[in-house]
């Protein structure tokens, strides 16, 4: 068995992943294009560990039977021929960056809930400024709705329930409560018990109406494409505050830019936008309701260290012919 990977790894990264492989021959080559990813698998591998998987992978390994991606998302490598190319199982690294995620996610909530941006506005203008600090309605006790109960959003919920909140959950079949992808110990809800009520796709303005807090987590597919629209936007409440760090296109960009500047919803924490970069006449770098970052919620040092201990993992179910973790369903898109 042969074995390519294109992230470029350490000594200590190979290890592990030597330790997991057996008698297989493991090839890395650092690949920054998919012409360079094309280029290294000239001479073919039967698995690949990697970021981006060009089509042309079909025709230059022949033998190839798994692709791990290195991204919780696999909507880039489905766009191709490799969506319906059936023969070749595609694995995610969902689950590695579930914790930073949702430390941002919660994060972002905090600074809204205590008036973060207000109060650096006033630092950088020197002001020592009170007004509306007073009023502060702690987390404590609010809810959570969670739009997308995978590993972020599982973690999410663990934090938040630590920080004594109410969690509701909303996943595409909510019957199925466990968890069976891959998460680093200790990490999410594996058994679903954290939510108080769960709900469908087709309820999900009845928890935006329950939610004073709002996390979406869900990936991009058909059916997620503006799965928020203006009125989903319209049933949320006016205070309430919803944070996007699945796919900017899961929420109608324009119908929430124009809620947050009439006010008719409280604020957004926004990491992914329909277009990235944001383009700079946008509307949304100057609400005051807006806290905006630059697709960064999922990024960490060892987050290359996490997807080969996920790699690791199953390049040992791979071999002894079990199951894999977070196998795409082509179908449902992830």
């Amino acid at each position: 068995m042969r074995i390519l990977s294109t992230i470029g790894l350490t000594a200590e990264q190979r290890r592990v992943i030597e330790q997991a492989a057996g008698d297989a021959e493991l090839v890395d080559r650092r690949c920054r294009s998919l012409a360079e990813v094309v280029e290294a698998s000239q001479e073919g591998c039967d698995v690949l560990f990697a970021l981006r998987v060009p089509d042309a992978i079909i025709t230059r390994s022949p033998q190839l039977k798994w692709i791990q991606l290195i991204s919780a998302g696999a909507d880039h490598v489905l766009r191709g021929k490799l969506g319906e190319h059936q023969a070749i199982t595609i694995t995610t690294a969902s689950g590695v960056a579930a914790a930073t995620i949702a430390e941002y996610t919660i994060a972002s909530m905090l600074a809204w809930a205590h008036a973060f941006p207000m109060t650096i506005r006033a630092q950088l203008r020197h002001e020592w400024k009170r007004t509306g600090l007073m009023d502060i309605e702690p987390m404590r006790g609010k809810t959570l709705g969670v739009i997308g109960y995978g590993s972020i959003g599982r973690e999410t919920a663990r934090l938040a329930d630590a920080l004594g909140m109410d969690v509701l959950a909303l996943k595409r079949n909510p019957n199925e409560r466990r968890d069976w992808g891959w998460s680093p110990p200790g990490v999410g809800d594996p058994d679903g018990s954290i939510p108080r009520f769960w709900y469908g796709p087709d309820q999900r303005e009845q928890l935006l109406r329950e939610s004073d807090y709002v996390a979406v987590t869900l990936p991009l597919t058909p059916d997620t494409r503006a799965f928020i629209g203006s009125k989903q936007i319209a049933a949320m409440r006016p205070s309430a505050y919803i944070v996007n760090v699945g796919r900017g296109e899961v929420i109608d960009q324009s119908a929430l830019v124009q809620a947050l500047r009439e006010k008719r919803i409280g604020g957004a924490g926004l990491d992914v936008f329909e277009h990235e970069p944001l383009e700079a006449e946008s509307e949304l770098w100057d609400l005051e309701n807006v806290i905006l970052t630059p697709h960064v919620s999922g990024g960490f040092k060892n987050y290359n260290a996490l997807c080969c201990e996920l790699f690791a993992a199953n390049l040992r179910r791979f071999r002894t012919g079990q199951p894999l973790f977070n196998v795409v369903d082509r179908s449902a898109g992830y």
